[in-house]
């Protein structure tokens, strides 16, 4: 552990809010089952908040910053069934601050309990207002909803998507730094760590980490959101230049950003049979839970990469778990080829 960049992140203001450091579990039994290499999970869907996920990091962050803007409201945004606003939702709990989500039907999944069951009940339950409206609404309605809360004496703050930008990368930038003392403290040695990426939050902080720590070890996303590679690359570069640039680090990281598109399917929020399969492994020989949007999707990438023979079945590698278990439910229709 470089000592002085572990000192220039502790300085900078945080809302503890995590289970952290969350475990790196070896998953042997699929690793066998796969014929190698070691897997090695870095377990953030043990964070806390309301089943966990990779949000409450960047949310340790963005909370401190609203903080000092001396906001009371929070207000957010993502699809239906998004972790990123039920993790806000938990985090605007415990630290004492309304929260209003604005949720867009931008998943094409159907299911009767779409908007109500899964991540949305527990919206509700941990006390946030929920706004479920159309994907081109989002603009105008959230306009009129910071006037309304600023007529009312409020001071809201926004959180962007996925808590992703500068200081929400921070969160990985802090989980690069977790992982590189357990590397050292477990005997793994990876060459490449994978995760589902979307809103390149977790991407950029991992990036930013691991070029700081050890830039050797490559971090690899699977796109999960967007049609094409390079929206999510050019929405990395922004992140991690503003990161970099706010912080005063002597870093280029350009050559670093590794973005793999071929395993996102049909759309946003649409589990591939493959998804499927990988969430069904997982769970029958490690007892751990998949998502079918973002992980489990990401999961059946680093699963392929290595059946064909594009990861060394020698050595180790890691993929972080985000979470995002609780929307299993109303994609139980999915599963039914299991049953």
């Amino acid at each position: 552990m470089n000592a002085s960049i572990w000192q220039w992140l502790t300085d900078i203001e945080r809302v503890p809010l995590g289970f952290t450091p969350t475990p790196l579990q070896p998953l042997d039994r699929l690793s066998e089952e796969l014929g190698g290499p070691r897997i090695w999970l870095k377990r953030d869907d043990n964070t806390g908040l309301a089943t966990g996920g990779n949000k409450t990091r960047k949310l340790e962050y963005l909370l401190a910053d609203a903080r000092t803007a001396g906001a009371d409201t929070v207000i957010t945004f993502g699809a239906v069934q998004s972790n990123h606003a039920r993790q806000t939702a938990a985090a605007c709990a415990v630290a004492g601050l309304r929260c209003h989500l604005v949720l867009s039907r931008r998943v094409s999944w159907k299911h009767p309990q779409f908007e109500s069951a899964g991540n949305v009940l527990l919206d509700h339950l941990l006390g946030a207002h929920v706004h479920i409206i159309e994907p081109d609404q989002v603009s105008d309605f959230t306009r009129d909803l910071r006037t309304r809360l600023k007529a009312q004496g409020q001071k809201p703050y926004l959180i962007p998507a996925g808590g992703s930008n500068s200081i929400g990368a921070l969160g990985y930038v802090r989980c690069a730094m977790e992982l590189t003392q357990q590397f050292a403290e477990t005997g793994c040695a990876p060459e490449r760590i994978y995760h589902a990426s979307s809103s390149a939050g977790t991407q950029s902080g991992l990036v930013v980490g691991m070029a700081l720590l050890s830039d050797a070890i490559r971090v690899c996303g699977i796109n999960v959101y967007h049609d094409a590679a390079q929206p999510l690359i050019d929405q990395i570069k922004t992140i991690t230049s503003a990161l970099i640039e706010e912080r005063g680090l002597s870093l280029d990281v350009s050559k670093l950003i590794d973005v793999d598109h071929r395993y996102f399917g049909e759309d946003y929020g649409l589990p591939t049979k493959a998804t499927l399969q990988a969430i069904k492994l997982a769970a029958s020989t490690e007892g751990i839970l998949f998502d079918p949007v973002y992980s489990g999707k990401a999961l059946a990438g680093l699963i392929d990469q290595i059946v064909i023979g594009e990861i060394s079945h020698k050595g180790d590698v890691v993929f972080v778990h985000t979470g995002g278990s609780a929307s299993l439910g109303v994609y139980d229709t999915a599963f039914k080829e299991f049953r």
